[in-house]
């Protein structure tokens, strides 16, 4: 496929399709409790709060009690859906997660909005950049992160049939649509393209400067692997594997630390299978800062030039 031809058809927010996501799957699952840590408006529980408003509680801002509700919650068959930003879903209440969900593999669904460095002007202390890391590192946890309103609504609505804890992460801002929801299946990569000179994989919003980067390297005469890597854990190995056999290098971008994150999860894959270059996008071992999303992107390194540069150098370290 030439990646030229992937076209946006408008512009949405991913939380949005948590939004509309939620609101379907409880149309078909009575059990579905929405939760919330005084931040329905951001989160788009608005249309869940109309039709179920007695399967909606708003604990305010006491996000650790959110998550041991939850777990008290599955208990009596529910499935809680747990809503609050990234950085309050994760680094504030890890030893709850820990401790009170993962450790018993309750049927917890952790949604995390404004994720990452396009979370804006919010700065360092709202824009976690570790919480990829932090969730799939612990035993049991699924870690999904879709690229694009459609593939976000799937998602959630998918999440709702996986038994046990799921992290779910998504954004803030506006971003191109290009996927169907028919295309998610949870643990199964998404091919965009297919080639045999370099492997790009990507996640969340990155996935879009990953077709574009690719186009433009398609333009060059390069034949570019792109993959959207929406389920990092548990990871799809075989795809991986597929494709760093045939391109023997790759580049990982994500809108996360190099530490932790997919990239990691990747080159483990790789370390173990089939040893290969790779090159990291992503923050290099730092905080964000105040900022529009496209400029942060740009300056963190996470820009279109960007995965691009380092597809051409990673090729030329093959060689």
């Amino acid at each position: 496929m030439q990646l030229k031809d992937i076209q946006s058809t408008g512009k949405k927010d991913t939380r949005s399709g948590f939004g509309d996501g939620i609101v379907a799957a409880a149309r078909k699952n009575e059990n579905i409790v929405a939760l919330t840590a005084d931040l329905a408006g951001s989160l788009k529980l608005g249309q869940f709060m109309k039709e179920f408003p007695d399967r909606f509680f708003q604990v305010g801002i006491a996000e650790a009690n959110m998550m041991g509700i939850a777990a008290g919650m599955t208990i009596g068959g529910k499935i809680p859906f747990t809503t609050t930003f990234a950085n309050f879903s994760t680094g504030r209440v890890y030893d709850q997660i820990r401790q009170s969900i993962a450790y018993s593999g309750k049927n917890v669904k952790i949604c995390a909005s404004h994720a990452g460095l396009t979370l804006g002007e919010d700065g360092a202390t709202h824009q976690i950049l570790e919480d990829i890391g932090m969730m799939k590192m612990l035993p049991g946890m699924k870690v999904i992160v879709p690229c694009d309103y459609a593939q976000t609504k799937a998602a959630t609505e998918a999440i709702a049939n996986i038994d046990g804890p799921v992290y779910l992460r998504f954004g803030r801002p506006s971003w191109p649509m290009f996927t169907k929801e028919e295309d998610f299946q949870f643990g199964k990569a998404q091919y965009f393209s297919e080639g045999t000179d370099v492997s790009i994989f990507a996640c969340g919003h990155m996935v879009w400067n990953a077709i574009q980067a690719g186009a433009n390297l398609q333009a060059k005469g390069i034949s570019v692997e792109v993959i959207n890597i929406h389920t990092i854990k548990p990871l799809d190995e075989e795809a991986v594997l597929a494709s760093l056999r045939k391109t023997n290098c790759a580049v990982t971008a994500e809108e996360h630390n190099i530490f932790g994150g997919m990239g990691d999860a990747i080159a483990q894959c790789a370390a173990k299978n089939h040893p290969v270059p790779i090159e990291y996008i992503g923050t290099k071992d730092t905080f964000g800062e105040s900022g529009t999303p496209m400029e942060l992107l740009k300056k963190y390194g996470l820009d279109i030039s960007d995965i691009e540069a380092a597809a051409e150098k990673v090729m030329k370290r093959k060689n």
